[in-house]
């Protein structure tokens, strides 16, 4: 049996950042209880279907969650104890934005024992070009009242911005790192069709760092992490020690169960043998008619045939330094994997086997999902 975690989206923000491809709206004013009330009966008809399992994460995520005062944030961590078993150790985070630092100490009271801290960057302009509210200042001074709470602590970086030299990044970095952080997701700077920042580009007033910029950018972060204490266990993450990586990302990379509540939210279960990919209506007041009318707040429910299922395991697995046990993923399709491509691979010191496990090498984790692709065809 795998274990199994909870998403929660909270949909709304303060503003839309130009980047974000998200399901996310403006607050506006909005009143939360109705969003509250359907994600605690969605949690409530998911435990009437799947059974009480034990939960061994519970993430916050959004949206802007953290917008939420420290009593709402306990009915959404209540909701989910009563629904299901929350574990002794459950790992429950918040995404957190800076200016909602002064809510800190009230979230830890609620139950959240992880903040994930959306600083973004530590300078003023490049923080507005990514159209944050707040500034450098307020980036450390969340990061501090984070730690202040005696609460674990993570720390999110956006990288490969227009005009950031590969120094400039290093020194950021290195500041960030002496943080009292324990984790770091550090994100390559990506253009999401539909947004804000690819309209920017279709008319040449954005341009992002080219490959060959974007992979120096990348060395970068592997050697100022490496050396800080920092290193890899996933493309993207950072952690100081083993205990301190994410348990709930850890989920979606071994191809675990999570539960996904609230407007936009994506979830993937075990449920009769199947694998089942859901996904909740979008806009809150679709959601709420939903959990309304049946129960569940599901737009829609799709069982993954075997080939969709081992694909999503090898795609996610390998992103992570222990790589993808080769033996689950051809029994979930069936067949074997390309020989050839993963021949070829091997050759080109892009993926390593160790163990009866695939692994992506430091330069194939630049060239990941066409890695999955070659595998896979």
């Amino acid at each position: 049996m795998s274990d199994t975690g909870i998403y929660v989206h909270w949909p709304y923000c303060g503003a839309i950042c130009p980047y974000c491809d998200f399901n996310v709206y403006r607050a506006r004013g909005a009143d939360n209880a109705p969003v509250i009330d359907a994600i605690e009966a969605d949690l409530e008809a998911h435990a009437q279907r799947l059974g009480r399992r034990e939960v061994v994460s519970l993430f916050l995520g959004g949206g802007t969650p953290s917008l939420l005062y420290g009593e709402e944030i306990e009915r959404l961590i209540g909701a989910a104890s009563r629904s299901f078993r929350l574990a002794a150790d459950c790992e429950i985070t918040l995404e957190c934005n800076p200016e909602d630092a002064h809510l800190f100490a009230e979230h830890a009271v609620a139950g959240v024992n992880r903040f994930s801290v959306g600083a973004q960057a530590f300078d003023d302009a490049s923080l507005r070009a990514l159209g944050r509210k707040h500034d450098a200042a307020a980036s450390l001074g969340a990061v501090e009242a984070a730690a202040k709470t005696g609460k674990r602590v993570s720390l999110d970086l956006i990288y490969a911005r227009e005009g950031q030299s590969v120094e400039d990044w290093r020194t950021e970095l290195r500041q960030a790192l002496t943080l009292p952080i324990e984790h770091a997701s550090l994100y390559q700077l990506t253009i999401e069709p539909g947004t804000a920042f690819a309209r920017r580009v279709d008319r040449r007033q954005l341009t992002p760092p080219g490959d060959e910029l974007s992979a120096r950018l990348y060395e970068a972060t592997q050697e100022v992490c490496d050396a800080a204490g920092f290193p890899a266990y996933e493309i993207s993450n950072h952690a100081r020690a083993y205990a301190a990586r994410s348990r709930h990302n850890a989920l979606y990379w071994r191809s675990d169960d999570w539960i996904g509540v609230g407007p936009g939210a994506h979830g993937r279960l075990t449920h009769e043998g199947a694998r089942i990919a859901t996904e909740a209506q979008h806009r809150p007041a679709d959601y709420i008619k939903a959990v309304k009318e049946s129960g569940l707040g599901w737009r829609s429910e799709a069982r993954l045939t075997p080939k969709e299922a081992a694909d999503e395991v090898l795609l996610m697995g390998l992103r992570v330094e222990e790589g993808v046990e080769r033996a689950r993923v051809e029994a979930l399709r069936g067949s074997p994997l390309d020989g050839e491509a993963l021949a070829w691979l091997l050759a080109q010191n892009l993926v390593a086997q160790k163990n009866g496990r695939i692994c992506l090498t430091r330069s194939g984790r630049l060239l990941s999902n066409r890695i999955v692709a070659e595998l896979a065809s």
